[in-house]
């Protein structure tokens, strides 16, 4: 089943975990992806960085969509818009925690190895049974 993109609600997230540490959001977005609307004089090696602080713009509007709001550039005040897409990274400006998205994969596109299970490679366990980059497993204990 294909799922749409979860960058979006990601973003949404972060943005309020960040505001909710009493810190400030700031968005990356790579100006260079198609229907950015950001002030060009301000855009460096192809991106800019937003500050998203409430206090600091006016209507902001995150849907799955995009991001946009409202906000002054030397003291001219200009309507900006990211798409999704084009938001590389939402960080508190404080402590530098928040998240870095990569390319996301095509939706139509396979994922993982393709054949029967049984032809999968097994990586040896060692001694103690422990089988090396194996993932912990749980177990319900009564």
């Amino acid at each position: 089943m294909t799922m749409t993109s979860s960058r979006a609600y990601l973003i949404r997230a972060l943005n309020e975990w960040i505001l909710d540490n009493n810190c400030t959001p700031y968005i990356v977005v790579d100006a260079s992806v198609e229907s950015v609307q950001v002030p060009q004089e301000y855009v460096n090696d192809g991106q800019i960085v937003l500050n998203i602080m409430p206090s600091s713009i006016r209507h902001l509007v995150m849907d799955n969509e995009g991001v946009s709001f409202d906000a002054r550039f030397n003291g001219q005040p200009q309507s900006l818009y990211a798409p999704i897409q084009a938001i590389t990274a939402i960080y508190a400006k404080e402590n530098g925690q928040g998240m870095v998205f990569g390319d996301e994969p095509d939706p139509g596109a396979p994922s993982g190895p393709k054949g029967p299970r049984s032809k999968e490679r097994k990586p040896a366990a060692d001694k103690a049974g422990k089988v090396e980059g194996a993932r912990p497993q749980l177990k319900v204990v009564k």
